[in-house]
């Protein structure tokens, strides 16, 4: 059973896709996409470029080279569109601060992008742990985009908490599936980098990353269709107020800050 290309290999390849692209089907449907309209982007695309890429595995006629060419375009298409799912949680976590939501998205995302297209070059022309480029390009690139993306959604939370900021349902749901298939996989990839396990358990290790983004999925089903109880609805937390100075002086709050930096931006960017 535990196995490569056994059954419970294929569904665990297979079935959290089918079960992200329904999910986005059903975001649509219900028109929840139009708060998060990256993430419906990323539930479709992402779900049928890795069944894409498993087709490519079973059919005879794709060669080896197709099918690692398959691969990059699914890595590059799903690392642009989780960057683009980040930015546009960061921005709702800002919604409160106009001028620096819009910003801060365009950063993210932006910074993202260009960091991934910067590790694709460096994947191409790299030596890795295959001499078949193809392969070690695809092995470099995915790691680096979880990398990147690690410290995105790390960098977001600690703003977040900095600021004493509260995370909406749907926004904090999407970037915990999103951080733990991400310290998941870097943790797997680190494991298999140092301890030279036998292909047997690199083969369980497969197992673990796809059976873990398995339940990533469900943790944005339950995120985003379960309604939320009204006692445990977050509200943004708003810290009492200090001195009646200046509010990027010691006295200051982080709301206060924060009110500053949006309306001070607010006037450059109408300038």
């Amino acid at each position: 059973m535990l196995q490569a290309h056994s059954l419970l290999w294929d569904y665990l390849w297979v079935g959290p896709n089918a079960l992200l692209l329904a999910l986005g089907l059903i975001l649509w449907r219900r028109g929840t996409w139009r708060a998060f309209h990256a993430f419906l982007a990323f539930a479709v695309f992402s779900a049928v470029g890795q069944i894409t890429v498993f087709a490519a595995d079973i059919i005879p006629s794709v060669s080896a080279e197709n099918f690692w060419r398959v691969d990059w375009v699914s890595l590059l298409l799903e690392s642009f569109l989780k960057f683009f799912v980040i930015g546009e949680v960061f921005s709702r976590v800002l919604k409160p601060y106009p001028s620096i939501s819009k910003l801060g998205r365009l950063l993210v995302s932006g910074i993202g992008i260009v960091l991934v297209l910067v590790a694709a070059l460096t994947a191409a022309y790299s030596r890795g742990d295959s001499a078949v480029y193809l392969i070690s390009g695809a092995h470099i690139l995915e790691q680096t985009s979880f990398l990147i993306e690690s410290g995105l959604i790390f960098f977001l939370f600690l703003f977040a908490a900095y600021f004493q900021l509260s995370w909406d349902r749907l926004s904090f749901g999407i970037l915990l599936g999103l951080g733990i298939s991400a310290c998941v996989h870097l943790a797997t990839w680190a494991i298999l980098a140092n301890a030279d396990p036998s292909p047997r358990v690199r083969t369980l290790f497969a197992f673990l990353i796809m059976a873990v983004y398995h339940v990533c999925v469900l943790i944005w089903f339950y995120y985003l269709l379960v309604p939320e109880k009204k006692r445990s609805s977050l509200q943004l937390i708003t810290p009492a107020k200090g001195s009646l100075g200046d509010p990027l002086t010691t006295g200051a709050t982080h709301a206060e800050t924060l009110d500053v930096w949006n309306r001070e931006l607010g006037r450059l960017v109408n300038q």
